[in-house]
Parts: C-alpha cells; structure tokens; sequence
C-alpha cells in the first residue's frame, strides 16, 4: 500500500490533526480533505470512496471521522486493516471523541502515527509495541531516578543524626559550663573533671578568666551545626527537580509497581559495617504463550563497600554451591588462583588496599538456559473467546520451591475501550489500571505455601490483546547458590564484623 496521509476530521472536512507520510504541499492535503465531505454518500454505509486520483478510506468515530488517503492502486484489505489500527490508536491517548481532546492529544497522537505509518508503508506494530515505542520506558532511567531518590533520603537522614548529635554535644557542653561557672574564681579548678566528658572543654583552659561570660565554645561544633540547614537543601533539590520536569519517585500508589520495585532494590541496608557486601542479581525471561522457555538470563555481581581504612586488606571467604553450570568471573586485580582453589577473593598484591568508600566489583557471573524447569515462576495464561468477549483464566506457578518471591506484579494488557475486566477469581489482589490498560495482579509474597494461584476475569476483546504478559519481583534469596561465609584481615585471618545484603530482581519478564 501506499499511504499518503492520515486525518482526524469531522463532518465538514476540517482536519482536527493531519500526518502526510508522502511530499505533499499543504494545498494539496487541504484541498483533498475538503473534498471529502462532497464525494463521500451519506445516503450509504461504506467504508470507503474513490476519485479520479486518490482513494478515500474512513470510519465514523462519533462527531468525527478517521480518514486514511491512499493511492487507487493500494491493496484495499490492507488499507482496512490500517484504518481500524488507526481507530484504535486514538482512545489510547483520547479520553473522549472530542475536537478539543483531539487537539489537546495532537503530538501524542502524530507520534503514534508515526510509528504505524513510514514513507507511506505500513510498519509491523501492535497497539502494545506502539505504546511501548512512544512512551520510551527506560530501566536504565528508572534505576537512575532510583538511586538518586536513595542518595537525597540518606542525606535527608545522615543531617537528621547530625543534628541529634549535635543537640546532644550542645547539652553536654551547657552542664559542663554551669559547673565551670561554679569554679571560675578558683581559675578553672574544678573544670579537670569536665575534660574527659567533652573534648571541647580543652579550648577553654587557655581562655582568660577575665572572661567568664563565655559559656560553650561554638567554634569546634560550628562546622557540624552548619549542617543543619542541609535538610533544607535537600528538600529544595528534589522541589528543583520536580520544576524540571524530573520525576522523583514516592511512595504513592501512583507510581508504578516497577519502579517502586527499583527503589526497594537500590535501598541500601540500614546497618552497614565498615565492611559491606552486596549480592545482586537480574533475571531476563521470555517465554512463549504456549509453552516453552525462549531464554532465561541471570546476570549476579558481588560488591564491596569498605568505609574504614583500617579494613582495607581483607579476604573474602565464598562458596559457590550452584550446580547448574554458572559462569564465574573475577576482578583483574583478584588473584584469580586463590579464588579458584580456596574459594577467596583477595588482591593479587596482599600489600595494597581496597578503594575505600566506593562500590568495587570483586565477582560477577552468568547464566543462560531454555531448560523450562529452570524458571523461578511460570505462567499460563488462557484467553478463551466467548460470544461476548474473552474469558481469561491466568495462572501462576512457583518452579524453584526454594526461592520466595516477594512484591510479585502480574501485569496482563488489555484491549483497547473494551472498560474495566469483571474479575470472578483471584488468589492476592487486583488493579485495573484504565490509562495503561493493563490489569495488574499482585501478591506480596509467593513460597512453598502458596506456590500456585488463580486469577479468572471476563473482558471483550481478541486473545492476542492479552499478551505480553510481564511479570516483576524482588527476592533476598538469590538464583545463584553463591553463598558469603566470612571476611578476614590479610595478616592474621583475623575475622572482620561485616555486613552484607542479597538482592534479586527483573530486568524483563514477559510471556509473548
């Protein structure tokens, strides 16, 4: 076929929006739709009409009509099937079948076109990848936005403990200089008492005792004090970011199961030791509809976050127990030897130290498989067409019995105006998200005591509409039986206190 150009018109020919996907000149494309009130025949159904030059294709949408202008010699079925994608483009962005919605949804709109039509041919799409393409989703922002939002709340945190700390220095220092103010005729003698409590008392000895009046010496606790007012800072960074545009991710039902899974991932334990250890692991599934595991990837890493100098030359004791044929690597300056034979992550040259106060990546592995008992959930999902519409039976199934999946979202698209799904079964809770249409099946928890469940809801609609189906979760339990035992000084295998954390989570998980 050969598209020239898509309209939203009404009765008259006046175009609400108009995409030209071929050079034309803007007389030409107004005059043609100008023209299409007077060839079109009221007096019958058809879907569409011909001139001498161009070929008139067109549905009725209320007020309005989608009109589609193509060549006479374009293949006229694809034309049809090219017109109801376009009718079905405009309730995604468009509440109602307004001029005025229209107009409001115009760049939304043409975008969507864009991605349907190109040079005048028709693009392979769906509704669901044309609204992927147009919102742009980005994990890798999402994960940004994520770990920003962590940054700013342990900022927002570490200055509500500095000021504690410093109420609590300021209170110490006042019952200090009242006893003080007791001992001044003696010249300070009685203030011996009071050095080992506050260090700070030290600067007072050298004062003169011609100046009593002076309580509490603000000069050593006035860089902490300072401070203070980076609350306030932070507070109005995130209000900044806000005007700019920037969405900064709350904990609000508004925001997205992803990213609030995200936000959770980059959550950093509250407690950490000088030395830390963070075990991370995504996933990557696609699995058929029918059946069958496409490929499943899991990427792990492990990460070291030393904050005391004095713990710089450690060795960490590891024990790979996976016996699913995982692919390990280490860092360059591990020795690589010692791992491969002890089961230890060390430098290769024990005299240096570890970076401090940064995340170093000391392990990393892989592992790839289409073996379907390898998965940590499955689901099977049953569109069965009906007189009225579909009835969905969707069902999951926890494969590995070990592993507790926590936050598990079961997102199943939905078509296109076809209103809210009337839900007859459901095992957890529902959402049913009508801007996105999606459904949105949700379970805190699935484990060994509920490693199945059910969902069933009817909809009109088509069975491919259903599909892809996406799956996320976190889990504290990783894929990968890599297990942490212990962490060492070099020079005496002393045992060091460490503090570690495990994370697992989705990077993609559809059923297409």
């Amino acid at each position: 076929m050969v598209l020239l150009a898509a309209a939203v018109c009404n009765k008259t020919g006046k175009a609400i929006i108009s995409r030209q996907f071929v050079e034309m000149t803007r007389s030409r494309i107004e005059g043609l739709l100008a023209a299409f009130p007077k060839v079109m025949n009221t007096g019958q159904q058809h879907t569409f009409v011909e001139t001498e030059s161009v070929r008139y294709v067109y549905q009725p949408m209320e007020k309005l009509y989608m009109l589609l202008i193509t060549t006479k010699a374009s293949n006229i079925l694809e034309d049809l099937e090219t017109l109801r994608l376009f009718a079905r483009v405009i309730p995604e962005y468009c509440k109602s079948m307004e001029e005025s919605e229209i107009a409001d949804q115009a760049f939304p709109l043409i975008f969507a076109f864009d991605e349907v039509v190109a040079l005048g041919y028709r693009e392979s799409v769906n509704l669901a990848q044309i609204r992927t393409f147009t919102e742009m989703d980005s994990h890798e922002e999402k994960v940004f936005q994520a770990v920003r939002q962590t940054q700013e709340r342990e900022a927002r945190e570490n200055m509500k403990r500095k000021a504690k700390e410093l109420q609590q220095q300021r209170r110490d220092i006042a019952k200090g200089g009242g006893r003080r103010g007791i001992g001044i005729g003696g010249g300070f003698g009685s203030g011996s008492s009071d050095h080992s409590s506050s260090p700070h008392i030290d600067s007072m000895s050298s004062m003169e005792p011609s100046k009593p009046t002076y309580q509490a010496p603000s000069r050593p606790a006035g860089g902490r004090g300072m401070k203070l007012g980076k609350t306030k800072d932070v507070e109005s960074f995130v209000d900044q970011l806000k005007s700019e545009g920037e969405q900064v991710i709350s904990s609000d039902r508004g925001i997205s199961s992803k990213a609030s899974m995200i936000s959770k991932v980059a959550t950093p334990v509250a407690n950490q030791e000088s030395v830390h250890l963070r075990m991370e692991e995504k996933i990557s599934l696609t699995a058929g509809r029918d059946g069958g595991l496409q490929n499943l990837e899991v990427h792990g890493f492990l990460m070291l976050r030393i904050t005391d100098d004095t713990f710089g030359r450690v060795k960490i004791d590891v024990t790979n127990n996976d016996s699913k044929g995982i692919q390990i690597q280490t860092h360059p300056n591990v020795d690589k030897k010692h791992f491969a034979n002890a089961g230890v992550i060390g430098l290769k040259n024990p005299s240096k130290s570890f970076p401090l106060n940064q995340d170093v990546g000391v392990l990393k592995w892989r592992f790839q498989t289409q073996d379907d008992s390898l998965m940590p959930i499955s689901i099977n999902c049953w569109p069965n067409e009906t007189n009225s519409g579909c009835d969905v039976n969707i069902e999951y199934e926890l494969e590995q019995e070990n592993m507790e999946l926590n936050d598990v979202s079961i997102c199943i698209p939905l078509p296109s105006g076809a209103g809210a799904p009337l839900v007859n079964e459901c095992d957890g809770e529902y959402h049913h998200d009508s801007r996105k249409n999606v459904l949105e099946w949700t379970l805190p928890v699935i484990d060994a005591s509920n490693k199945s469940g059910a969902m069933e809801f009817s909809i009109a609609g088509h069975p491919d509409d259903f599909f892809p189906v996406t799956v996320s979760f976190i889990s504290k339990k990783p894929y990968c039986d890599i297990q942490i035992n212990d962490v060492q000084m070099i020079d005496g295998d002393t045992p060091v206190k460490f503090s570690s954390e495990i994370v697992f989570y989705v990077d993609k998980y559809e059923i297409v």
